[in-house]
């Protein structure tokens, strides 16, 4: 069935990450850094190692929140695997204010922990963010926008939203998903919690 130009999704608009001037402070979208918490800290552990995860970065929601994803990274030199798997507690997005701890995630009350580098601010990306066939595969979501799977599609329920589509040959720092790999980001319909996971080629 075709669908309408009113309910087609829209086209997403590439987006890139430009080193801040100086540590962000507010409860903006950035990579890299430290969180700016909106409500108590929870830092995430890895279930593997029970080390603190490696935070990526913050992301704004609608209604004013924000979403704070996480991820295992190899530091001390240990490799953990399943951080591609959006419940196999190697990764997490959390919500705040308000949002509901997965079951499958384990914190610690800190403010501040492992980072995967230095303040990052998004900023249009163009025709320079798009590959040779003229498509995005980083970007913010949105009403109308849809992910762009490497794989097959992995939406994790029934209205779970696009928050952010990162690829890692775009990132300002080097993470790990997998070879050429892209990571996506979703929030539950209440926007009550968040899921992650990531595709490789």
């Amino acid at each position: 069935m075709s669908q309408s130009p009113s309910s087609a999704p829209s086209e997403p608009q590439p987006v890139e990450f430009a080193p801040a001037a100086a540590p962000v402070r507010e409860a903006v979208t950035k990579l890299g850094g430290q969180p700016v918490w909106l409500a108590e800290p929870q830092w995430p552990l890895s279930r593997a190692t029970g080390a603190p995860m490696r935070f990526l970065g913050q992301f704004s929601l609608a209604g004013g929140g924000l979403g704070y994803l996480f991820m295992t990274g190899d530091d001390g030199g240990v490799s953990v695997d399943g951080t591609w798997d959006p419940e196999g507690g190697e990764n997490a997005l959390l919500v705040q204010p308000g949002g509901r701890l997965p079951g499958f995630v384990t914190v610690e009350s800190r403010a501040e922990g492992p980072t995967a580098g230095a303040d990052h601010l998004p900023r249009p990306a163009g025709e320079d963010g798009t590959d040779p066939d003229g498509h995005a595969w980083q970007f913010f979501g949105g009403p109308g926008i849809e992910p762009r799977w490497l794989q097959g599609e992995e939406t994790p329920g029934d209205g779970w939203s696009l928050v952010v589509q990162l690829d890692s040959g775009r990132l300002p720092f080097p993470v790990d998903f997998g070879d050429s790999g892209v990571g996506y980001a979703f929030v539950a319909p209440d926007a009550g919690e968040g899921r992650f996971l990531w595709q490789c080629t």
